[in-house]
């Protein structure tokens, strides 16, 4: 069996940063990153993948212009759904509830929200139907639904690791059932 790369890249900053943004779909503050193109530019990748919300497809439509590589939108990549907590800043949320949904956010979840294994199946699903090497422009917390699929860490493991936009999460992945991973590369924001 052999395996096949594929690179997460975070998007770039939102409009308004700092709030609970999971399905909202803020336009990106610049879709335009000339670091991040030669970046990707230096990636072995035939396609590139992106979540349909703006803040990720403007990034992922821009860097398939630049590089003149094929790009699809997948909805599945899309963040974690915040529910009635979407769009809302952390201050204005029930910091008990809040802390509870950090702690366990299985048991927890926003209200009217996703469940954290709600979106480890949906990104499964998303991996599985990827063929390397590929480069998916999506959001934090789905990296870390997809670091968790691969790689059996728990969701306390995942949220460990600092993504900050423009972060390069770089796996080698064995297909199969269960399809896994490994960590080869991060980048942790943007190039300079």
């Amino acid at each position: 069996m052999t395996g096949f790369i594929i690179h997460l890249l975070r998007h770039g900053p939102p409009l308004r940063s700092g709030l609970m943004l999971g399905h909202t779909d803020l336009p990106p503050l610049d879709a335009r990153c000339l670091a991040l193109s030669a970046r990707v530019r230096s990636l072995a990748v035939e396609r590139i993948v992106t979540s349909d919300l703006s803040r990720a497809a403007h990034s992922g439509e821009y860097l398939a212009r630049e590089t003149r590589l094929p790009l699809r939108r997948d909805p599945r990549w899309r963040e974690l759904d915040f529910g009635a907590w979407d769009g809302l800043a952390p201050e204005a949320l029930d910091k008990g509830a809040l802390s509870r949904f950090w702690a366990d956010p299985d048991a927890n979840p926003p209200p009217d929200g996703e469940s954290w294994t709600g979106l480890r199946a949906r990104i499964a699903e998303a991996l599985a139907d990827l063929t390397g090497p590929v480069l998916v422009v999506t959001h934090a917390g789905a990296m870390r639904a997809a670091l968790s699929v691969l790689t059996g860490l728990d969701h306390r493991g995942v949220w460990a690791l600092d993504l900050p936009y423009h972060a390069l999460l770089s796996l080698r992945v064995w297909p199969g059932s269960p399809m896994t991973g490994q960590v080869v590369g991060l980048a942790a924001g943007a190039p300079g």
